[in-house]
């Protein structure tokens, strides 16, 4: 940490309580303190994210406060929108790249207006850590302080050791992963790769655009992939080299993942020449919804046949409907917050995968929930039997104490420690990386103090546990 970041903080009183998340029973406290204090400063793994490789690439500062922590955390904005705050005027960049406000004083003073609204969300934890770790400014955000923070950070900003690449040190990652479209050149991934930084950035592979036939533009998009990977993606058995092929160049840039996004957990198992003629109708746009999941089902059995012969893990991200409000998502695009939980079936829909491929010891495939009912009655019975698969740790809106703590509460008993894969921060924040991070050690601590003093585990084992739900778990379930 900086010498300017170390004379502040001894300045200035510590805001953030160094109990939070622990237990209030004594006992437990102090255990959980213990367990923590074991695993607070183990290295970062974050096996999933959306951070931009650019930032890697071209370490440039980042150019003001609103856009570190405004402008790309939906989790930020989507508050803001809830209360009737037009994106435009938080400077929410629009779907054809344009900005409406680009004064990020404004923008930021909005923010500050309204810091209210993020009582008792995890996105107050993160962001007060971040101001407080990371920037040294332990005041309390308000229209009153708006200014004081902004001219802090922004002054924080304009000095080397606040660059991307300085940060990522201080943040003590060792691996990240990016997430790109196999539409991607991975040009920044090159830059990073020959600039001689030792950072260890790496990318995965994210194929929504050229599987789901509902994506815009599926058809360009398939003649796209098939010119990137030089085969004729218009045909079945081209289509599929195209994929074996990119997925390669995704190695090749240190990828170890493949990650799908798609609105259930569907999967088909369906012969070629049905495969192909569904494939046909897609690029003809003639798929009716049913097909479109069918298609979509098929190709996840497909991937998980191509991760037996490449060994990138395999990572479904089901049960959200992306992208629920039209009118935002004409004006601003995807992404914007406004992906919403749906219920989730796990049993039935990867049953035609898993009799497939299911009992491979080879195969890794990583399941991810926004339906928190299907943990104790599908997902942990199903990654507590079957060999390939794992559970991914509470996602997007269960990214909180609370829904980390129901997370081991709901699973623990039926798949164990070990058919988890640690944490993963998947953000685009990248202040909250080590935030986000610390919450999960610190509730995984208290998860395992409680079960220490009830009698489920020994005191040995609860310190072993912590290391590898901090570190050893993401490394092992993501190949890194």
């Amino acid at each position: 940490m900086s010498q300017h970041l170390t004379k502040l903080q001894t300045r200035q009183a510590s805001r953030l309580d160094p109990d939070r998340l622990f237990p209030a029973e004594p006992t437990l406290r102090s255990l959980a303190r213990d367990l923590y204090e074991t695993v607070r400063d183990l290295p970062i793994v974050s096996p999933h994210g959306h951070t931009d490789p650019r930032w890697y690439a071209e370490n440039e500062s980042f150019p003001d406060p609103a856009q570190l922590f405004i402008t790309p955390d939906h989790y930020v904005f989507r508050m803001l929108c809830s209360q009737g705050i037009d994106l435009d005027s938080l400077g929410v960049p629009r779907a054809d790249g344009s900005r409406a406000e680009t004064d990020g004083r404004k923008i930021w003073r909005i923010f500050a207006e309204n810091y209210h609204l993020f009582r008792g969300t995890p996105s107050r934890l993160w962001i007060d850590h971040s101001f407080e770790q990371v920037f040294g400014w332990t005041g309390r955000l308000s229209a009153e302080t708006a200014d004081e923070a902004y001219d802090h950070i922004a002054d924080c900003l304009t000095r080397p050791d606040f660059r991307p690449r300085a940060l990522f040190e201080r943040f003590n990652i060792e691996v990240i992963a990016t997430t790109e479209s196999p539409l991607d050149d991975l040009k920044w991934h090159a830059a990073i790769r020959d600039s001689g930084w030792t950072g260890r950035v790496v990318t995965a592979y994210r194929p929504d655009a050229v599987v789901d036939p509902e994506f815009d533009g599926f058809a360009a998009n398939v003649e796209r992939f098939g010119e990137l990977a030089g085969e004729d993606a218009t045909t079945w058995q081209g289509y599929l080299a195209a994929h074996r092929e990119r997925r390669a160049f995704f190695k090749s840039f240190g990828a170890t993942s493949s990650d799908h996004g798609h609105p259930t957990a569907r999967t088909e198992n369906l012969s070629p020449a049905d495969a192909e003629a569904l494939f046909q109708k897609a690029l003809k746009g003639t798929c009716s919804a049913e097909e479109a999941d069918a298609f979509r089902g098929h190709m996840l059995t497909e991937m998980a046949r191509m991760s037996l012969e490449d060994r990138l893990v395999l990572q479904i991200h089901a049960g959200s409907h992306r992208n629920h409000s039209g009118p935002v998502m004409a004006t601003f695009g995807r992404d914007k917050g406004f992906d919403i939980p749906t219920r989730t079936d796990y049993v039935r829909a990867l049953k035609p995968l898993l009799d497939a491929v299911g009992m491979e010891k080879d195969l890794s495939v990583i399941l991810f929930t926004l339906d928190e009912t299907a943990y104790a009655r599908e997902l942990a019975p199903l990654a507590g039997v079957y060999p390939s698969l794992k559970l991914g740790p509470a996602w997007w809106f269960y990214d909180s104490p609370e829904g980390m703590r129901r997370f081991r509460e709901l699973t623990t008993e039926t798949a164990g420690f070990y058919n988890t894969v640690g944490f993963n921060d998947d953000t685009r924040a990248f202040c909250s990386i080590p935030a986000r991070h610390d919450v999960s050690r610190r509730v995984d601590c208290a998860y395992l103090a409680t079960l220490v003093t009830t009698g489920r585990l020994d005191e040995d084992e609860a310190f072993e546990v912590a290391q590898d739900l901090a570190y050893r778990l993401a490394k092992q379930a993501y190949r890194l």
